[in-house]
């Protein structure tokens, strides 16, 4: 199990938050590429969200078609660099490689497709062209990776597109909510500014739509609109004590982590209430920032954890505890978080319940709430026959992603909820040709 010491350097940080995806060099590349056996009916395609052509581009790389590789992934996913290392490929593209069924470790597909596309940003490789304008122009609320895909597809499509982020940063939760040790700010901001110098949509940071009014001169300016505004701040636990000094969301957590990165002061003991991946993160990155003792607390079995199990393993190995079948009741504290009060959950019935007569607190200095992101439902209630779910997910057409209100189209979090960067990225682009197909 490691122990991490405090990181006082960038060098140190570097070093304890070291990424688990590293960029190959061409030696392993061309090896790596070599052992594809191309198969006919490549499950690893169907296994991706996007539907990369993942035979074609390992050839292309094998055959030293490196551009060429890089081009076959960009046709299908635009944040092809990004999506290449912060994928779970466990259990997509690589989790359907033939060769697990042969007790042989699969092909390293995020890896490569990481080496591909990292040249052509590193060279600033010209793939794509701005199509023959059309005169019509498009609004993309929220530069997550839907709106930056929908972007992109839509200017090879020959539209004027303005993408408005609230943020100062472009990527949303890429940048702000994914862990340095899977991806660095600097590599994900690096192939936006690829796409957006060959392509030229324009990001208007730190803009805020969040008014009936502004969303109206948005609807009179632009002839269509893509929501791609993701999930918003950690819901609220409504717990005694959760306004108390040391209670942060992890998200927010995570954010604040890789803008401060060695500058960030993390106490001795945390504990991370949650069971999904976010969890893992937030209590991984707390012992990478040293952390004497880092406790994750999740609610019911640990098989019943969103978490994917490898994300479990990493968050144990970085010298996480974990503590199953409790539910917090309490946060305690004066004006500073002490601890949580905690509660034994058993299952009566097939259902979960809390047994109050089971009670004990986790002493710690940090808490972090891995509970969930609140849906953006407050802007949806501002635009005139919006659907919503009754999970506040917005409605959309299946093939075109239009909304029940036809000016607005939808993908990525505000669609589903919640899923992978390589989801929002085929939100986005789809969403790009139902409103081309809508308004021609």
């Amino acid at each position: 199990m490691a122990e991490y010491k405090r990181p006082k350097s960038e060098a140190e940080f570097n070093k304890n938050f070291k990424q688990k995806k590293p960029l190959m060099n061409d030696t392993e590349a061309y090896y790596e590429s070599s052992r594809c056996l191309f198969c006919y009916d490549a499950p690893c395609i169907q296994a991706c969200p996007t539907h990369i052509d993942i035979p074609l581009f390992i050839k292309q790389i094998h055959t030293n078609n490196i551009i060429g590789a890089s081009k076959t992934i960009f046709d299908s996913n635009w944040l092809g660099n990004a999506c290449g290392i912060v994928c779970p490929t466990g259990v997509l593209c690589e989790g359907a490689c033939v060769y697990n069924h042969q007790d042989v470790p699969p092909i390293q597909i995020g890896r490569l497709q990481n080496y591909a596309t990292n040249q052509s940003i590193n060279t600033n490789k010209k793939l794509f062209s701005i199509g023959k304008s059309n005169g019509k122009n498009i609004a993309v609320i929220g530069a997550g990776p839907a709106g930056i895909a929908c972007a992109c597809e839509a200017k090879t499509l020959g539209y004027d597109v303005d993408v408005f982020e609230a943020k100062d940063k472009p990527s949303g939760l890429t940048v702000h909510g994914v862990a340095p040790y899977k991806i660095t700010n600097e590599e994900v901001l690096k192939e936006v500014e690829y796409l957006q110098n060959q392509l030229g949509f324009n990001i208007k940071y730190n803009t805020n739509i969040n008014s009936k009014q502004e969303l109206s001169a948005l609807e009179s300016k632009y002839d269509a609109i893509f929501l791609g505004v993701g999930l918003g701040t950690t819901r609220d636990l409504e717990l005694d004590g959760e306004n108390l000094n040391g209670v942060i969301g992890a998200v927010e957590f995570i954010e604040e982590l890789k803008n401060k990165q060695h500058k960030l002061e993390v106490p001795d003991k945390v504990v991370v209430i949650g069971g999904g991946n976010t969890a893992m993160d937030a209590a991984s990155e707390s012992a990478r920032m040293g952390a004497r003792k880092t406790v994750l607390a999740y609610r019911n079995t640990k098989e019943k954890m969103g978490a994917y199990g490898f994300e479990y393993d990493l968050a144990i190995s970085a010298g996480v505890d974990s503590l199953f079948n409790l539910t917090p009741i309490a946060i305690v504290g004066k004006e500073k978080v002490e601890g949580v009060k905690f509660a034994k959950t058993e299952l009566v019935n097939g259902n979960l319940h809390t047994n109050m007569n089971n009670t004990f607190i986790v002493r710690c200095d940090l808490v972090i709430k891995a509970t969930g992101q609140a849906k953006q439902g407050s802007l949806y209630e501002l635009i005139d026959n919006l659907e919503t779910d009754n999970k506040t997910r917005i409605i959309v057409d299946d093939n075109t992603f239009q909304t029940s209100n036809p000016k607005y189209f939808a993908g990525g979090d505000a669609i589903n909820g919640g899923a992978e960067v390589v989801n929002a990225a085929y939100d986005g682009k789809m969403a790009a040709q139902g409103i081309h197909n809508w308004l021609n």
